[in-house]
């Protein structure tokens, strides 16, 4: 679904998802039939669910090197074996230094992702917003947040060997000294639904959660 987001990315094109895996949040459709998909397709009887998108840039001795864009998260973490020191500032104000593995940020889309696995909120699609949390930071405050999307978020890297990664799929090399933008994108990604789902039954189906009997019911 990924690799699709970037094929199409610029072109008004909706992705439908067929799940073959486990969980799969972006590919929620568990195996329809050819023709389910064909006859939603030629008759135009699927649903689009627009998804924001983040922006990022890397500056390096005040000059861009660097530009992308990701569906899931933007993430920065260490490639040695020593922690990456980061410098957190929201809307040009300071929030945190932290020695940590990395720093994620994420859309609502990814907040079911990697986001997720390392303790941050599910946030419903609906709901603009960037979720920042940092990955095993050796601090006091280390929380996950949910930041506005219209903040910018600036994160100045303070040691060697790091590395930005767009959804995993793009990969840029960070030095010391560096600084990287993230902001919501102006650009969206359209997925597409052959019928009306809500959030929270697939939350449920996903992850197995425990309603049947709640309360005695």
């Amino acid at each position: 679904m990924l690799r699709g987001a970037e094929a199409v990315r610029g072109l008004d094109i909706p992705l439908l998802g067929v799940n073959l895996g486990h969980v799969g949040f972006l590919a929620e459709v568990e195996k329809p039939s050819i023709r389910e998909v064909a006859d939603s397709v030629i008759n135009k009887t699927y649903l689009i669910d627009e998804r924001m998108v983040l922006a990022y840039s890397v500056e390096r001795s005040g000059a861009e090197i660097a530009q992308g864009w990701a569906l899931n998260e933007v993430t920065i973490e260490r490639e040695s074996t020593t922690m990456v020191q980061l410098f957190v500032q929201i809307d040009r104000r300071p929030l945190s230094r932290w020695g940590c593995d990395g720093l994620i940020c994420a859309t609502p889309t990814g907040s079911t992702a990697y986001a997720f696995s390392a303790g941050g909120p599910v946030v419903w699609p609906e709901v603009e917003a960037l979720v920042l949390l940092p990955i095993s930071a050796h601090a006091l405050f280390a929380k996950p947040m949910v930041v506005s999307p219209s903040s910018e978020i600036v994160i100045d890297v303070e040691s060697p060997d790091a590395s930005l990664l767009g959804d995993s799929l793009r990969k840029f090399a960070l030095q010391e000294g560096d600084r990287v933008r993230i902001t919501k994108d102006s650009e969206i990604v359209s997925l597409a639904h052959l019928k009306e789902s809500l959030f929270s039954d697939r939350l449920v189906a996903k992850f197995k959660l425990p309603v049947e009997g709640w309360r005695g019911e």
